[in-house]
């Protein structure tokens, strides 16, 4: 089933956009047009009652669509890998001890070191996709990682021991 966005024009409010789901639920983000957003639940029963609204700031916005956006990212990530012969996925937990703890993404070398890339870091329960040289490295990150299996087991032991 295709994924099937209707648009609705709210007049002297702003637009809505409803995503309705596979299995026949009704979500919708209102955009004002003083700039404010709200997402609204549809009832399961009643498909044109809103069951629940949440007013979004910007930032609750943006962190919403990130949130979203990157656990896509990784679902597809995770199915490319499981149709593609010798590419893999796998989330390597940073050690404790890791030369790398606060240092930068870029001052492992990774990629060039082991062939494998880093496309994401999941920290605090939050995604960072393609996360650039300089973000840095903290405690409890889970760094994602995408190459052969030689070159994921070449990340790990890079992240636990430094270069070799």
């Amino acid at each position: 089933m295709g994924i099937r966005i209707e648009k609705v024009d709210l007049p002297g409010i702003g637009v809505r956009h409803d995503l309705v789901t596979e299995a026949g639920r009704r979500i919708s983000v209102v955009s004002h047009r003083d700039g404010e957003r709200d997402l609204g639940v549809f009832d399961i029963d009643d498909p044109d009652a809103c069951r629940d609204s949440v007013a979004l700031n910007d930032d609750e916005a943006a962190a919403l669509a990130d949130v979203l956006g990157a656990s896509v990212m990784l679902s597809r990530l995770t199915s490319l890998s499981d149709e593609t012969a010798g590419l893999y996925t796998e989330q390597i937990a940073l050690p404790t001890d890791s030369p790398y703890l606060n240092a930068t993404l870029g001052d492992t070398k990774a990629r060039t070191r082991t062939h494998a890339s880093i496309v994401a870091i999941v920290r605090d329960g939050a995604v960072i996709p393609s996360p650039t040289p300089s973000e840095s490295l903290r405690a409890g990150d889970v760094i994602v990682v995408v190459g052969t299996r030689e070159g994921l087991d070449g990340v790990s032991r890079l992240l636990a021991n430094g270069p070799d």
